[in-house]
């Protein structure tokens, strides 16, 4: 058995690895390793959006949610959508074309430039904001590869996660940014192929939907997806619907991927492609959950692992392994995006801007395969300790970049009066306020997402400090023209 496991995930593993070393020959500079020189086309940008997305959070964590709590939990899928579809419909195509008019290869270049920020105080607040946040998602990553490989391998779960990094790291240590698009297009396929096949054929084997509306006309603690008269329970899907997807506007390892489109007349292209897509990877989540409330009626010791044991009683040990490892292509294919943003704030806003202003373009290359490492140690550590669920680590560093990012990202596209003291206070404010919420949410007699207040104070932080500065800020730009 263990020999069979070994050679199906040998197999994907040297598929990835082949993408990464066919692609290491377009890599000739920093531009090509961090943002693909802008030249991907539609579908390309598509698949790299939305598999940059959905991590192994659609296998291992949005189907226990579903599993435990019921229909309810699908508020959640339904505000993914809803806000990523107003992302590309909105921020995408303003977001390519002001980032290429500014030069820019990172969120924080493009925000010193747009806000005429000569201080660098933009540069270090995103900087230490990314590096923060993206730590403990790159963690919730390592942990959700670290459970998979114990349980297909049985072996300690520090050796789990360390054979995760060997995965992750080797593949964009070669290819960078052009290297994730083509496997996001692989992955993203291949993802979309097992979470529709395994969910209806595991469906047929449960007796399709009867025995699931039965357990729900049975169960006290399953509930439909409207939640009835009760406001409160109303005021909680709304939380759900909006603390998830208001991030969208605030996830640097998602919203690059709009910069790298070679022709922003397609954009409308990519956006019908990647939510289409999202819809469908989405809804055979959901039934992954649903399926599962009938299949172990008993409950399971680790609810995270539910579309595993699926996997291992419907198939032999070779097709499920195969069918696992879109677990791990998910996962590793978000860590991936999510490394090389951190790198490519290490790089171009540390290392360009303060340590070496004037790196060559070769040396700037080096810099960035080298933080990888870097990068992955770090998310090693906090891993290790392996204090929280993964939809707890993923869910904070989701909510912490959604409110730090989202508000100054929508001001910079939209807004003529936002200026750079706007940026610093939505930026502290935002940060601040998602990453102590969790400690004071318990005040409140229901539950609201670290997001939904972050964001609101970031936003309006933003509006009232831009206000105030106004004539300051303009007194500098004539200064700065005389």
């Amino acid at each position: 058995m263990l020999g069979t496991q070994l050679i199906a995930i040998g197999l994907y593993i040297a598929i990835l690895l082949g993408i990464g070393i066919a692609s290491y020959r377009a890599i000739r500079n920093a531009n090509d390793f961090i943002l693909g020189s802008r030249g991907l086309n539609f579908y390309m940008t598509a698949f790299a959006a939305h598999a940059s997305d959905m991590s192994g959070w659609i296998f291992l964590a949005y189907p226990p949610l579903i599993y435990s709590q019921g229909l309810i939990g699908a508020w959640v899928a339904l505000g993914l959508t809803f806000f990523m579809f107003l992302n590309w419909q909105f921020v995408a195509p303003r977001l390519r074309l002001m980032t290429e008019k500014y030069n820019s290869l990172t969120i924080s270049s493009f925000l010193e430039s747009r806000l005429n920020d000569t201080t660098g105080t933009i540069r270090i607040f995103t900087a230490a904001i990314t590096l923060f946040f993206y730590t403990i998602y790159i963690s919730a990553g390592l942990v959700a590869l670290g459970l998979l490989i114990q349980s297909v391998f049985s072996i300690p779960y520090a050796f789990a996660i360390l054979a995760g990094i060997l995965v992750v790291v080797p593949y964009l240590f070669f290819g960078g940014y052009i290297t994730l698009a083509w496997t996001d297009l692989f992955q993203g396929i291949f993802l979309l192929a097992v979470i529709l096949f395994v969910p209806l054929y595991a469906l047929g084997q449960v007796g399709w939907f009867g025995p699931i509306v039965h357990a729900f006309e049975t169960s006290s603690h399953l509930k439909g997806f409207f939640p009835g008269a009760n406001a409160t329970a109303w005021v909680a899907a709304v939380f759900s619907f909006c603390g998830w997807g208001l991030g969208y506007f605030g996830q640097p390892h998602i919203i690059t991927k709009f910069m790298g489109i070679r022709n922003p007349a397609e954009i409308p292209k990519s956006k019908y492609i990647g939510t289409g897509w999202q819809i469908l990877a989405l809804g055979g989540s959901t039934l992954i959950g649903l399926v599962g409330i009938v299949y172990f009626p008993d409950g399971l010791k680790d609810t995270q692992l539910l579309f595993v044991n699926i996997c291992n009683d419907l198939f032999p040990t070779f097709i499920s392994t195969i069918i696992i490892c879109a677990i791990l292509g998910a996962t590793v294919t978000v860590m991936d995006s999510q490394i090389l943003i951190v790198v490519s704030n290490i790089t171009e806003d540390f290392y360009k801007k303060i340590v070496r202003k004037t790196a060559k373009s070769n040396e700037l290359l080096i810099v960035s395969r080298v933080s990888i490492f870097f990068v992955a140690a770090i998310a090693y550590v906090i891993a290790l300790a392996n204090h929280t669920t993964i939809y707890g680590l993923i869910s904070y560093a989701w909510y912490g970049l959604g409110a730090s990012f989202g508000p100054i990202i929508i001001y910079s596209l939209f807004s003529k009066r936002v200026n750079k003291y706007g940026a610093w206070a939505g930026l502290l404010s935002g940060s601040v306020l998602a990453a102590v919420w969790p400690l004071v949410n318990d005040w409140f007699e229901i539950s609201v997402p670290t997001l939904i207040p972050g964001f609101v104070v970031g936003f309006f932080s933003i509006w009232i400090v831009s206000l105030i500065t106004a004539s300051k800020s303009k007194e500098k730009e004539i200064e700065m023209e005389l």
